[in-house]
């Protein structure tokens, strides 16, 4: 007879799961294939990535492991996603740094902003940058390893939310050598919701994490004699993983996009998304809205600006023909994916054409 298996599975005792004709658990193996799927988009070692729920449970770490010195700056991004943002403004006045928040370009030249606000005359050291790779309101990417290089100078850490880049640019943090990347399955590398990939720099790794789990420990475990035999933390990125890591099919299903996404090949994919908004950016050209110039935007997301305003219920009138965009802050936001093709763009440009200015 067959032992009981329990030990492969991340299955605390105290939950009895008698469900299995509805759904089993997934082994450890299933959670150690996702950590390397996601580690192979960044070109990390698997065990330098911690399962994570969200970006923001990542800045959360972030934040519990680095000690940004008093008296320095942390750089900011205007209207950036809330999590690598509001994490540090929190932090501030506790803590005795100041926030410097780069004003969005009107030209969407990000990179050129940064490196102004890292680089000022006079100002006080950098302590941190904490930014994403590409700005989800206007579309505007950063060349994070210009970025990467003027921080290395002021011995300042850097945490990239790297949500919008990774399967889609290049991303390598052993060249990059970031303190924390984070980026979670749902948007482009074709996941669910709810999983999230944590890099730890090597040199961040010897920190309490957030949560303290019996996976994050040496020998703790009910399969042993005694279950808290070793309770010193695993001498890796593993030890921030989250609690209840085991979201069943979740990462099964993170795992897949993935994987899909590093068969197909970061540089094919680039090329194709920057076909498409290549084609829109073509076919909105003198319709009256403001793109971000190529050398500036991200290849696989195009942001319209309207220099007098949105046309009224543009967005609820798209959807209506089936069409779905997305508002951001006053812009319309466009990002197409490996499903869409040149018929998807066409339809949007000869729609918007009508709906905008009939």
């Amino acid at each position: 007879m067959l032992a009981s298996q329990r030990h492969l599975f991340d299955m605390p005792r105290e939950v009895c799961y008698l469900n299995a004709a509805s759904w089993s658990p997934l082994p450890l193996a299933t959670q150690e294939a996702g950590r390397a799927a996601a580690a192979k988009l960044i070109n990390a070692a698997p065990t330098d990535v911690a399962l994570i729920s969200s970006v923001g449970y990542g800045v959360a770490t972030a934040g519990k492991l680095l000690s940004v010195p008093k008296g320095s700056r942390v750089i900011l991004l205007e209207n950036d996603h809330t999590s690598p943002f509001l994490e540090w403004q929190v932090r501030a006045p506790a803590e005795g740094f100041t926030v410097e928040v780069v004003s969005q370009p009107e030209n969407t030249d990000w990179t050129a902003a940064v490196l102004a606000a890292i680089e000022r005359p006079g100002a006080a050291p950098v302590g941190l940058a904490s930014i994403s790779s590409v700005h989800w309101s206007d579309s505007g990417a950063i060349d994070l390893t210009a970025v990467a290089a003027a921080l290395r100078k002021q011995g300042a850490a850097f945490l990239i939310d790297a949500t919008h880049a990774v399967g889609v640019m290049k991303i390598d943090v052993q060249a990059l050598d970031p303190d924390f990347l984070i980026f979670p399955t749902y948007k482009w590398v074709l996941g669910p919701y709810g999983r999230a990939f944590l890099y730890v720099a090597k040199r961040r790794q010897d920190g309490v994490p957030l949560e303290q789990t019996s996976y994050g420990r040496r020998a703790v475990g009910s399969e042993n004699s005694e279950y808290m035999r070793d309770t010193r933390y695993v001498a890796d990125a593993r030890r921030f993983d989250m609690g209840e890591r085991d979201h069943f099919i979740s990462m099964e299903m993170a795992s897949i996009g993935m994987e899909m996404m590093a068969a197909w090949g970061q540089p094919p994919i680039q090329e194709r998304l920057q076909m498409l908004t290549d084609r829109l950016a073509n076919g909105l050209h003198n319709m009256g809205v403001r793109m971000p110039e190529r050398r500036v935007r991200a290849p696989h997301i195009l942001s319209l600006h309207f220099p007098t305003g949105m046309p009224a219920r543009l967005i609820e009138r798209l959807a209506a023909e089936r069409i779905y965009v997305a508002p951001r802050v006053g812009r319309v936001r466009i990002s197409p994916h490996v499903y869409n093709d040149e018929e998807d763009i066409d339809r949007f440009v000869a729609t918007f054409r009508r709906l905008a200015y009939p």
